[in-house]
C-alpha cells in the first residue's frame, strides 16, 4: 500500500481528501502543519508527498526544500490556490514535481498520484537499453535517477529524470514543447510550460561541464538535444 505524506491545514478538506484517497488504496498520513510533517518525514518512509502551500509553522515551499535535500527521488505534488499563479512556478523551483489547483476533484488528484507511483517500463527500442544512456562525459541511469561523470554525481528528481529520458530518446530531433508536456505531464498549459523551462534550466546546469552537450531552444517550437 503506497504511503502518502499529506499536509493540509484545512481540517475539513484534509479529512475529506484523506478519506477518499484511502478508499483508493493509499495509506495517508495527514498533518495540519509543516513542522510536524517534517518530523514525521525524517522518521517514516513515504512514497509521495502531497503539500499545501500555505501552512502554519513551516510553509509548503520550505518543507519541500527540506524534503528535497534529504530525498531527491520522492515525488512532491503541491496543492495551490486557484488565484495564486506564482505559487505554481515557485513550487517547481524548490523541487516540486507537479501541482494540483484548488478546488480539485479526487479523480484528478488520484490520476496525478498514479502517474508518479506506477513503475515505468524500460523502452525496448532505445539502443542503450536498460534505462541507461552515455551522454558525452556523463552516464545517465533513469532507473536509479542518477547522472554521473568522473567529477561529480547528481541525484535527479523523478520529473528531471523523465524530461532527460524523453530528450535522450529523441537526440538530434526538434521536439515540440506541447509534445513533451503531453507525454510527461499528460496535459499542455501555460504554467506547465513554465515548469518545463525550470526543469530544462536545471538539466543544462547539471550537464554544463561538458560543452558538447546542448539543450537548444528552437524558437517558437521547442528544443533540440545534442551530445
Amino acid at each position: 500500500m503506497p504511503k502518502i505524506l499529506y499536509v493540509e491545514d484545512d481540517p475539513n478538506l484534509g479529512y475529506v481528501t484523506k478519506d477518499n484517497l484511502e478508499m483508493e488504496g493509499y495509506e495517508v498520513i495527514h498533518f495540519q502543519d509543516g513542522k510536524e510533517a517534517w518530523k514525521s518525514f525524517t522518521k517514516e518512509k513515504y512514497d509521495l508527498c502531497l503539500l499545501d502551500v500555505m501552512l502554519p509553522e513551516l510553509d509548503g515551499f520550505s518543507l519541500a526544500e527540506k524534503i528535497r535535500k534529504q530525498n531527491q527521488q520522492i515525488p512532491i505534488i503541491f496543492l495551490t490556490a486557484k488565484g495564486m499563479q506564482e505559487d505554481r512556478i515557485a513550487g517547481l523551483k524548490v523541487g516540486g514535481d507537479d501541482y494540483v489547483t484548488k478546488p480539485f476533484s479526487i479523480e484528478e488528484l488520484n490520476l496525478r498520484i498514479k502517474v508518479f507511483l506506477k513503475r515505468k517500463e524500460v523502452n525496448k527500442e532505445v539502443t542503450e537499453g536498460n534505462g541507461k544512456w552515455k551522454l558525452g562525459d556523463y552516464e545517465f541511469n533513469y532507473d536509479q535517477l542518477s547522472l554521473k561523470s568522473d567529477n561529480k554525481a547528481e541525484q535527479l528528481t523523478h520529473r528531471e529524470a523523465e524530461v532527460l529520458k524523453y530528450l535522450c530518446e529523441r537526440k538530434h530531433q526538434v521536439i515540440k514543447r506541447d509534445e513533451i508536456l503531453t507525454a510527461i505531464w499528460g496535459r499542455d498549459d501555460y504554467f506547465l510550460g513554465r515548469s518545463l523551462d525550470v526543469f530544462i534550466t536545471r538539466l543544462r546546469k547539471m550537464l554544463s561541464d561538458d560543452p558538447k552537450i546542448k539543450i537548444e531552444n528552437v524558437h517558437g517550437i521547442g528544443f533540440r538535444f545534442t551530445c
